[in-house]
């Protein structure tokens, strides 16, 4: 794995060195949108529908919308005066119960390696977490953004997990929870005794994705059966035509060959 970032854990006096790797990836199949009659991959522009023409990369600025289309725009300058200067540093700022932070909380995680001669820091702080079953809260800047985090021991490691602030969680006292109805002591016998037959220690290799495992082995099938297509690339020199040019050239094609033939007379 190639390290997404070096720094170091600031615990106290001490620092850490350390580097992270992402821990996870999703593995979901992408297609990709082709032109049924030739096979070639569809382009998309970016285009401006109010002057009905693509536009350049440098043409286009940053807009917040603040009301059904109406946006504040923000420039560059004043778009850099927000942007975090890495200071390459995971910066505990006090420890927790892991119990006490919900899963809803958790976003990504990040595998910590020691770096250079940050191993005996590393095993200390992993050894105290996992005989004070604490995580440490901390902050961390990745890719000019500050996110909160959690380090916890994981498989005997550390492992980062970037963490939601509480109003990045969606309130659910929106949700219509009034819930009607009286559950009976015989319902909820058997609804134990249900969860009771179906419970097991968690593990992992048990689920698999089956669509995309069933999708992979579908296209394998085609790949083996050579039942494939090749996209025809773009024409060579083929120019751009303009759609509403083309429309005005046939249409005045078209006027000069009435005038050509008055009264609708061919010969």
């Amino acid at each position: 794995m190639r390290a997404m970032w070096k720094g170091s854990i600031s615990f106290g006096l001490v620092n850490i060195p350390v580097r992270m790797y992402t821990a996870t990836q999703e593995k979901s199949l992408r297609f990709t949108q082709l032109h049924e009659l030739c096979h070639t991959p569809i382009k998309y522009d970016k285009v401006c529908p109010h002057c009905e023409r693509s536009v350049a990369g440098e043409e286009i600025i940053r807009g917040y919308e603040y009301n059904p289309g109406q946006y504040v725009v923000i420039n560059d300058q004043e778009w850099d005066s927000f942007v975090e200067r890495s200071t390459h540093t995971i910066d505990i700022l006090r420890f927790v119960d892991l119990s006490e932070v919900d899963p809803v909380f958790f976003n990504k995680t990040y595998y910590l390696e020691p770096a250079e001669t940050g191993g005996k820091a590393y095993s200390l702080l992993q050894q105290a977490l996992a005989s004070t079953d604490k995580i440490a809260v901390a902050k961390i800047t990745i890719r000019s953004k500050v996110s909160l985090a959690v380090v916890r021991v994981y498989q005997g490691m550390l492992a980062l997990e970037t963490i939601f602030y509480p109003d990045e969680i969606r309130d659910e006292g929106e949700l219509d929870l009034d819930i009607q109805g009286k559950v009976q002591e015989k319902e909820l016998t058997m609804a134990l005794s249900l969860i009771a037959s179906l419970t097991e220690p968690f593990q992992p290799e048990h689920y698999s994705d089956e669509r995309r495992l069933g999708m992979l082995e579908l296209i394998e099938r085609k790949i083996q059966g050579q039942d494939v297509v090749v996209a025809r690339g773009p024409k060579e020199g083929a120019p751009v035509v303009d759609l509403l040019a083309a429309l005005e050239a046939s249409l005045q094609a078209q006027q000069h060959k009435s005038s050509d033939f008055p009264d609708g007379v061919r010969h």
